[in-house]
């Protein structure tokens, strides 16, 4: 039950988060929106961490990553979303985003050598099959270009998430929690949004009404802090491949409110995208087979080697 709680509470805690976003697009500058919601997030989670005394520094070794963390996790990738928003539908962020699986497979490949398998080749397939027909009315039959825009934005900010799981991975590798990692993330990458504010010459316009406060207060509490804690107690429960298939509901949970917030119309074609989408996730995180362990013979001549099923290798297993 405890493990079916968190699994729901990271679904609809994440699956939430774009419509929030949309809600904070318009009178706010971008950059001003984004600042807010990690600078509020960062002072949060610093508070629970000193007064749970393990808020602790990473070496200077380390701030480099912890950078590039805050870089791509907390400040570039939420600009794109951010501007993403303005152009196309919250709920269709959130459908290129649940592509982020994808990213980090060949990610994963560059930075650390780890292999691609079929699998990821055939969920690429089906997830870029899934956005042609999700935006192909749009983008190949009318050629609009803000929804083009759209797309390239949330497929940038994608991309940033992607790399920041790759700073993410390095971090957790040499001994630094995710949670430290995140509260000091959190916290440079809100400098790093007021020095762009600054640079910029951006306005500072305080927040304009109870929704964007809301909005705001819900992106950063909810969504920044609990919903990434949910996420890691999960991980430890159950393992990070299985908590993993919280992303395949992502995007069902936001297009549910974009249709009732946003006004977002489904056709047939766009039905069959989403679809194709989430097959794709559904793919690169389903379990290979495991062949049947071998039977015993009876005409084995004594001595001979039978070992029992739990003896074999993952090696023969896979």
């Amino acid at each position: 039950m405890a493990n079916a709680a968190l699994f729901i509470a990271t679904v609809l805690i994440w699956g939430t988060t774009w419509i929030a976003i949309a809600m904070q697009v318009g009178p706010v500058p971008v950059l001003v929106s984004v600042f807010y919601r990690f600078a509020v997030a960062a002072v949060i989670l610093v508070a629970i961490l000193a007064v749970m005394r393990r808020l602790k520094l990473p070496a200077l070794r380390d701030q480099p990553f912890i950078l590039a963390q805050a870089l791509c996790l907390f400040s570039l990738n939420f600009i794109c979303f951010y501007n993403a928003a303005a152009s196309i539908p919250s709920g269709l962020i959130s459908v290129i985003f649940s592509l982020a699986t994808i990213y980090n497979a060949v990610n994963a490949r560059l930075f650390f050598g780890d292999r691609i398998t079929g699998r990821t080749l055939l969920a690429a397939a089906l997830g870029a099959t899934g956005l042609l027909l999700l935006f192909g009315q749009d983008v190949v039959v009318d050629f609009d270009m803000g929804t083009l825009k759209g797309i390239g934005l949330a497929a940038l900010g994608t991309l940033f998430f992607s790399l920041g799981n790759m700073a993410s991975r390095r971090n957790s590798a040499v001994g630094i929690s995710p949670l430290t990692a995140n509260a000091w993330g959190m916290t440079y990458g809100a400098i790093v949004l007021l020095v762009l504010i600054a640079v910029t010459q951006t306005p500072i316009v305080a927040p304009p009404n109870i929704t964007y406060l809301a909005a705001m207060l819900y992106l950063a509490a909810i969504g920044s802090v609990i919903g990434f804690t949910t996420y890691l107690m999960l991980v430890s429960r159950i393992g990070s491949s299985r908590a993993a298939y919280a992303t395949v509901l992502f995007p069902i949970v936001a297009l549910s409110l974009s249709t009732v917030f946003e006004g977002y119309h489904w056709t047939g074609l766009g039905l069959i995208g989403l679809a194709l989408t989430l097959l794709g996730n559904v793919v690169i995180f389903a379990r290979p087979l495991a062949r049947r362990p071998p039977q015993s013979d009876a005409r084995l001549p004594a001595g001979a080697d039978e070992r029992p099923a739990q003896a074999i290798s993952r090696a023969e297993v896979y």
